[in-house]
């Protein structure tokens, strides 16, 4: 299972590129989204191994290291208990981090910034169950016990903190507010100007 989730995570983001085959391929083995998959998916193949297969072949320790590099050098957490359809496209690196208890369903966009995290205390604690074709675009935060449905869109830096259906496309609103326009620059500090010299007082006595 782990094999054919591989596959259509590279399929996927081998799809989106230009260019001669040999380049194409070049690209994905560069990406760090075809890194973070590749080891994300070897974790998971492990995590499937006989104990003792495992323990001879140190392939936990493999893993590990192997994830550690990845968060060091990409900025990905992608932890192997988490549950992740095929077609896994993470396009850019930095700030991703994904909950181990995540679900995430096929052909799902992960951008840069993303967290799909752990919110909520006793019974009302858990982490998002996101369906198929989800699109999360950069900044997106979603936590706690929600749903996500399929063919969703959620945009730039929008915090989900509660069920979203399908189809639906999802903003932050308002984007943005002006609070003020004075703008970036200090204003000029007036410029004292220097006072009149005082002209010469003749003493009464003077001629």
């Amino acid at each position: 299972m782990a094999q054919s989730a591989l596959l259509a995570d590279i399929r996927r983001t081998y799809a989106y590129l230009s260019g001669s085959r040999l380049r194409r391929s070049i690209i994905c083995l560069r990406s760090s989204g075809i890194h973070a998959v590749v080891i994300f998916r070897f974790g998971q193949w492990v995590l499937r191994r006989n104990k003792i297969l495992r323990l001879i072949t140190l392939m936990d320790v493999w893993y590990q290291f192997l994830d550690l590099g990845l968060q060091l050098a990409w900025g990905i957490e992608l932890p192997r208990r988490a549950t992740i359809g095929g077609g896994l496209y993470i396009g850019h690196f930095g700030g991703i981090t994904i909950s181990g208890e995540a679900v995430i369903g096929r052909n799902c966009t992960v951008s840069q910034g993303v967290t799909i995290g752990v919110s909520g205390e006793g019974p009302k604690s858990g982490v998002p169950v996101i369906g198929d074709d989800v699109y999360l675009a950069p900044g997106a935060r979603l936590f706690g016990k929600i749903h996500v449905g399929n063919n969703v869109k959620i945009g730039a830096n929008a915090v989900i903190h509660k069920d979203i259906p399908d189809n639906a496309v999802v903003v932050l609103d308002p984007g943005f507010k002006i609070i003020s326009f004075r703008g970036n620059r200090r204003p000029a500090e007036p410029v004292d100007q220097a006072e009149p010299a005082a002209a010469p007082t003749t003493g009464a006595g003077e001629p």
